[in-house]
């Protein structure tokens, strides 16, 4: 039901000192006297509908006095909604009626003759002594609501009902038009405290429907609340007691009736005094909902735990409780077919979650695009995406507002595969067990589930990007047996991104020289030293520029330089110099999950050289053949150097071979000059940071820093 509209002209007062208003108006002697009583039996009172016809009322009563005062009559029709609900209503008053009906007369009665609003307020609580404080403010309130109809509809009446008019002529009311300017401030003022009322009487109903089981009433922060309920329904029912006298005060005045501001001051002072009380226990039900939020967020993530400990006969409990509990909710969207669907179309499938903020690369979507829509990517179609977006901000509060809303239909359109209808449906302790146990931070995660629902690799992300469709069913076994198969070789490092070139070039015996950085003079003197090599050593030799990370624009501008000054072969598509990248970071990724070290693994230990390389802010290159085993590689300056020193190990090329004659020349000067500075860069490493990182040149143990980086492109 509706509440109370509240007229735009007279805005209630704010309240200033909300919890000072108990402490200074509220004598304590009162309260004890209060308190003596209650003495509940144990009867229950569903309160909540009988509020809801009260509000009906009220809701019906008041346009009728206003319509009265500017000459107005027409009534308010009952919507249907409304007539559905007022003709269920019966069974709910059962044995209310008589005690409504006793306190409606002890209203009438006594103030009538304008008598102690504090005593007929304690003569009320005796009345209901047997009862609840919410029953007890709702019957209080329903029996000034029958009085406040009972008026409303004799003044509705009045000018065209003789029945109406009679009555109001014997209680010698005095005329609303005459008297509409006077009166209406008054009625005014009367209603701003209904409203504040039935405010007050909500927020007392929402605290004896707090759940036991998540906070008890015996312990803060609820016991802390309920001591102040006994002095809100005292005030609320002390209100009715003034609202009921103000409307009795104009029986037998006629049109002698003399308007008086002190009774409608006195209306707006209980209004803000109850304005005053309500918001403080609006403040005390707000921190109790958020205890229970916080009870029932721990036990959900409990949940979770215990859940992932357990087998399963499918994946349904799993993902029911990860992404939507409710059966009734269909909460994932096939975007290709643009319509909602139930978690059903994953059964017994595995399944990759794709978790990300709004700000995932579109790189990483297009090639798991790829992925998804190759039909020999997905083995007998058993396994689907799913994408989670975790934001920072509540998607269930004001803060989610259009411009994030836009972003995530954005991304949302572009992803072929499953994707939740909206991020709000994810709970707190969902986003939580996916923070704390999967450790998602910013940095895109493919958690993989099998079919049972069993974790299958809590970040499959590093295994797809360097193996694709391979790395099926993404478990830990899986990508030990991808490794052993792998060594240090031109396929592993540019697997998936040859544009056809070096392809060309291997089935041609060419020599191929891999190269990077952001130098554009460092990368002309070397190219060119690096052709004069070729023509010297009489080999041919390929070469292709890989760009440097988290540089697209740079990159985009030299790759550029490159191609229209035939310097090199380059990628005409920017996302390969991205992917290049991110599937070497993977890589280090994938080796450190598996606790591998430079020390103990060959091919870790070439990925850390080029990660270094490329976080030394230096060019690099690396030579090698298709069919050599070994492979030449340094940094800018060493490299350019052996390049313009041919003519001091061209003659060890015919005796050993092109690659390994480099190889030995750049050993050499790494020692004729030891000194170095090398940097490594682990963004985002997944599990932490290692602890000890040695130096891929000369072995030693690094030196830890830890840097915050923030670049647009």
């Amino acid at each position: 039901m509706a509440g109370v509209p509240a007229p735009s002209h007279l805005p209630r007062a704010q309240p200033r000192g909300g919890h000072r208003m108990f402490a200074a108006s509220d004598d304590s002697a009162m309260m004890k006297q209060i308190q003596a009583t209650h003495t509940p039996d144990g009867r229950e009172v569903d309160v909540k509908p009988i509020l809801g016809l009260i509000e009906s009322l009220f809701r019906h009563a008041t346009p009728g006095i206003d319509g009265a005062l500017s000459g107005k009559h027409g009534a308010e029709e009952a919507s249907s909604e409304e007539k559905a609900y007022l003709a269920s209503f019966d069974s709910v008053l059962e044995g209310l009626p008589y005690i409504i009906q006793k306190i409606s007369c002890e209203l009438s009665c006594k103030c009538s003759g304008g008598g102690d609003a504090h005593g007929t307020t304690m003569a009320i609580f005796n009345m209901i002594s047997a009862y609840s404080w919410d029953a007890k403010v709702v019957l209080a309130l329903a029996a000034f609501g029958v009085n406040y109809g009972e008026f409303s509809l004799m003044i509705q009446l009045y000018s065209r009902n003789p029945l109406a008019k009679s009555v109001a002529l014997l209680k010698q009311l005095p005329d609303m038009m005459v008297h509409s300017n006077a009166l209406k401030t008054q009625f005014d003022a009367l209603h701003n405290l209904i409203v504040a009322m039935v405010d007050v009487t909500k927020c007392i109903i929402q605290f004896s429907e707090l759940p036991p089981q998540y906070i008890a009433s015996e312990t803060p922060p609820l016991s802390t609340a309920l001591t102040h309920i006994p002095t809100a329904v005292y005030w609320t029912i002390r209100s009715i007691v003034s609202c009921a006298s103000q409307i009795a005060s104009l029986i037998g005045l006629g049109n002698e009736y003399m308007p008086s501001t002190t009774e409608a001051w006195e209306l707006s002072s209980l209004a803000y005094k109850i304005g005053s009380i309500y918001d403080h226990l609006k403040k005390q039900l707000a921190i109790c909902y958020q205890h229970i939020d916080e009870k029932m967020h721990f036990e959900a993530f409990q949940t979770l735990i215990r859940l992932f400990d357990r087998s399963h006969m499918d994946n349904m409990t799993i993902l029911k409780h990860l992404i939507c509990l409710k059966d009734d909710i269909h909460p994932l969207v096939d975007v290709s077919k643009k319509s909602r669907v139930s978690l059903e179309v994953l059964r017994k499938k595995t399944v990759l979650l794709l978790i990300s903020d709004l700000d995932i690369a579109t790189e990483d979507i297009d090639y798991l695009h790829l992925i998804y829509k190759e039909p020999s990517a997905k083995p007998a179609s058993q396994f689907e995406i799913v994408w989670l977006p975790i934001v920072d901000i509540d998607p269930r509060s004001a803060a989610w507002d259009v411009n994030h809303q836009q972003k995530f239909e954005a991304l949302q359109s572009i992803m072929p595969w499953y994707t939740v209808h909206h991020p709000s449906i994810l709970e707190p302790a969902v986003i939580r067990y996916i923070r704390e146990v999967w450790r998602f931070s910013k940095r895109v995660i493919i958690v993989a589930l099998d079919p049972q629902g069993k974790l299958a690799s809590p970040n499959a992300l590093h295994m797809i990007r360097i193996w694709g469709s391979l790395a099926f069913p993404f478990t830990k076994e899986r990508e030990e047996a991808l490794w052993k198969e792998e060594s240090w070789k031109l396929s592993l490092i540019i697997d998936g991104l040859d544009d056809g070139t070096i392809s060309k070039w291997t089935e041609q015996g060419s020599y191929i020289c891999l190269y990077g950085g952001e130098d554009l003079g460092w990368i002309r003197k070397f190219t060119n030293a690096a052709k004069n090599v070729a023509k010297i050593a009489n080999i041919p030799l390929g070469m292709i520029y890989l760009g440097k990370s988290n540089a697209k624009e740079r990159v985009k501008r030299i790759a550029a330089a490159i191609t229209s000054e035939n310097l090199s072969h380059c990628w005409k598509d920017p996302r390969y110099f991205w992917f290049f990248w991110a599937r070497l970071e993977s890589m280090l990724h994938s080796k450190l999950q598996h606790g591998m070290s430079t020390e103990n693994d060959p091919v870790m230990h070439e990925i850390m050289t080029i990660l270094s390389y490329d976080g030394s802010d230096q060019g690099w290159a690396i030579f090698c053949h298709a069919a050599e085993p070994t492979m030449a590689r340094a940094k800018a300056k060493n490299v350019l150097d052996s390049m313009e020193e041919i003519n001091d190990w061209k003659d060890g090329i015919d005796e050993k071979g092109f690659i390994p004659a480099l190889q030995d020349h750049l050993r050499q000067k790494e020692i004729d000059s030891p000194h170095h500075c090398s940097r490594l860069i682990l963004p985002g490493i997944d599990g932490g940071i290692p602890e000890r990182v040695v130096c891929a040149e000369c072995g030693r143990v690094m030196e830890k820093f830890i840097m915050y980086r923030c670049c647009t492109e």
